[in-house]
């Protein structure tokens, strides 16, 4: 091999793995900024028209550390013990060896008989993180191309839509009922996979969220198996199972052993998990989640994080933490209110006569079509200003999801119970006036 002058400029791989000229970026329609995080502005319009010291409620929450007592003290405090031990140095791209002892031993129970162990745990900074990571190993060792698919549910949660997007995945609505909750079908995923299939393209993955966002929609374990094995014969190269809310539930959180044996060795290879403190602990700025995946998929994703996010230790250190005291014990003050606050909402919304979608997690999906049509709105998103500036209470729009959840809102009852029994009572009222 000749030497190469110094005057001459030099790739840092060799030819044959150059990334080959696309324009797609310039022909993606702009990313727009997630409406999450304006909802509260409402909130205080009311406030400034009714009074300073008016009662508001806040049911468009998704962060029990903001509506609910968040991550205990002595949790922090025991944490912030292990961190000064630890100290500042970099930690490896993975996370550390004693997050990943005490996930795979202490939180889920990992079975030898799964083929799972420690190694396959990496540490993410929150839950965003993990989904961007598993997006970037969908499309490298999926079918290695940008422009393929990612497959959601018809009414996803906002980033669903834009985070793989923003990656070079496009992203298909999966058929959906939604007096089923939109659920997924076996014969939703195969239709989703011919659909992409005749504009050239493959799926690169599919997301499983149980509890659901927006929709609150719960699927039992057995049902979430056979989703992810058609999905797998149907030709979709990897299946992400997202339980980010699976410990705020009536049934309890999910036995990712009893998913890993019902796969083979060869189909474990191509499932993901993500989890973390975000809901379960309410955690939102510690940013401490984490993602199990086979071999191939943890070597990329820790490959790529040496030259990008290596993850701070504080996050790690109170999941630690969390888990070393027996998680349900840990995560008590955010699960006992919202199971609470579940019975609120099933009793009030059963008696409202409204259709509705209510399983676990945080959430209730309402349908609102009778009082967008009676004022004359185009969608939930005027009805969602509405009910903040006049009757301060916050929701989130179904329109903000998908076309298909347009006349519906999204009700968060991650708030202590009697606070959600007034927030529904107060909605309630807003929704009446525009019969009037």
């Amino acid at each position: 091999m000749s030497a190469v002058s110094h005057d001459t400029p030099v790739y840092a791989v060799d030819a044959q793995y150059l990334i080959g000229v696309d324009d797609y970026p310039a022909k993606m329609t702009p990313i727009p900024p997630s409406r999450m995080f304006t909802i509260k502005k409402a909130l205080d319009a009311y406030k400034a028209k009714v009074g300073q010291d008016a009662p508001v409620y806040d049911a468009s929450q998704g962060d029990g550390g903001a509506s609910l007592p968040g991550v205990p003290s002595q949790l922090l405090e025991s944490a912030l013990e292990l961190q000064i031990k630890q100290g500042t140095g970099y930690d490896q791209p993975f996370g550390t060896p004693l997050f990943r002892k005490v996930a795979a031993e202490n939180y889920w129970k990992l079975d030898a008989a799964s083929g799972w162990t420690p190694a396959n745990i990496i540490f993410v900074q929150g839950g965003r993180d993990g989904l961007n990571k598993a997006y970037n190993a969908m499309v490298t060792l999926g079918h290695g191309r940008v422009g393929d698919v990612l497959l959601v549910s018809r009414v996803p949660w906002i980033s669903y839509n834009w985070g793989p997007y923003g990656l070079g995945l496009n992203v298909l609505q999966a058929p959906g009922d939604p007096a089923d909750g939109w659920r997924y079908t076996p014969e939703g995923i195969r239709a989703a996979v011919a659909f992409a299939a005749r504009d050239g393209r493959k799926i690169a993955g599919v997301v499983i969220t149980s509890p659901d966002n927006p929709t609150g929609r719960t699927i039992p374990l057995d049902e979430q198996i056979m989703l992810g094995k058609v999905a797998l014969e149907a030709g979709v190269a990897f299946v992400l199972y997202d339980w980010i809310y699976h410990w705020v539930s009536d049934g309890g959180p999910y036995d990712i052993n009893t998913v890993l044996q019902a796969f083979t060795p060869e189909e474990r290879e191509r499932l993901m998990f993500l989890d973390g403190l975000t809901k379960s602990l309410g955690a939102s700025n510690i940013r401490s989640a984490q993602l199990l995946a086979g071999k191939a998929v943890v070597d990329h994703i820790v490959s790529q994080a040496s030259h990008g996010v290596v993850p701070s230790f504080f996050g790690q250190a109170v999941a630690i933490a969390a888990y070393q005291q027996g998680f349900g014990e840990a995560a008590r003050s955010i699960i006992e209110p919202c199971a609470q606050s579940r019975q609120v909402m099933k009793r009030m919304l059963k008696d409202s006569g409204l259709p509705y979608v209510l399983g676990d997690g945080y959430y209730a999906f309402i349908d609102v079509t009778r009082y967008i049509e009676a004022a004359g709105y185009a969608s939930s998103e005027q009805l969602g200003g509405y009910v903040a500036e006049e009757y301060g209470v916050a929701v989130v729009p179904g329109a903000y999801f998908s076309d298909a959840g347009a006349n519906w809102v999204r009700f968060s009852y991650a708030l202590p119970p009697e606070k959600t029994e007034k927030a529904l009572q107060q909605f309630m009222v807003g929704l009446q006036s525009l019969l009037k």
